[in-house]
């Protein structure tokens, strides 16, 4: 009797994990990657082995050489295969496994894009300039799209297909900012939902100085400049078309 071999059924989500040297962080965030989900891990450039670590504990690990957040998120929404793909930051400061309901809400229809909307747990979770800079982005988001977001986290769920139809251009800090904004001007339903907020293990590539948040903040005004999909020439970014979208 001839055997039959029965092919591994397909991810249903990817889990994007952009990855500069994490090495201290990736055991805890892939153990908690839900069962039958792959991670995939963008190294962005380690030095520390993060490659290496996340490869031995089943992650898959593509490389993006060019440094930027926007970059290693991209190539990863690249290299994902499955219908459903959540983004989640590799520092152990967001648990992956609270993106179960968001991908529910996707995959349901109750959702276009689901964010996790930040929620500090314990002293050092979000420094004071950090904070700021992010309320000052959402303000801006607000009027440019009129989305009544409290945040722009990391955290975060969409279907593949529709992440690539946007088109996204941007490759540094104003990436996750780009996916709101051009997902706004869609029409695409954008939810939130709390999530907690941990100190991340290690030192903050971005938001851990002021330098970096004042660079992460100036990279999102520059998004927010950005004149919406077909309006016509001359269209300020702050000109807003009709969509729609769950508050």
């Amino acid at each position: 009797m001839n055997a039959v071999t029965i092919s591994p059924p397909p991810h249903d989500v990817d889990v994007v994990l952009p990855c500069l040297n994490e090495a201290e962080a990736l055991p805890w965030v892939l153990a908690r990657i839900p069962a039958g989900w792959r991670a995939v891990v963008v190294d962005n450039g380690s030095s520390d082995g993060s490659a290496e670590v996340a490869r031995a504990l089943g992650a898959t690990v593509v490389h993006e050489p060019r440094r930027g957040f926007g970059a290693a998120c991209h190539t990863g929404l690249s290299a994902a295969t499955a219908g459903t793909v959540c983004f989640c930051d590799c520092d152990a400061s967001l648990d992956p496994s609270l993106l179960e309901p968001f991908v529910r809400d996707v995959q349901t229809g109750v959702a276009d894009l689901v964010l996790g909307r930040r929620r500090p747990q314990g002293r050092g979770a979000w420094p004071a300039h950090a904070r700021a800079g992010n309320v000052a982005v959402t303000r801006m988001l607000r009027r440019r799209t009129g989305l009544r977001l409290h945040d722009l986290g990391p955290l975060r769920a969409a279907r593949r297909e529709a992440l690539l139809s946007l088109e996204l251009t941007d490759r540094r800090s104003g990436y996750p900012l780009q996916m709101v904004v051009r997902a706004a001007d869609a029409g695409w339903r954008v939810t939130e939902h709390d999530v907690p907020y941990r100190p991340r293990t290690g030192a903050s590539k971005v938001t851990g100085t002021w330098r970096g948040t004042w660079q992460a903040v100036r990279d999102m005004s520059r998004v927010l400049a950005e004149r919406p999909a077909g309006a016509p020439a001359g269209t300020p970014g702050g000109a807003r078309g009709g969509r729609r979208a769950v508050r």
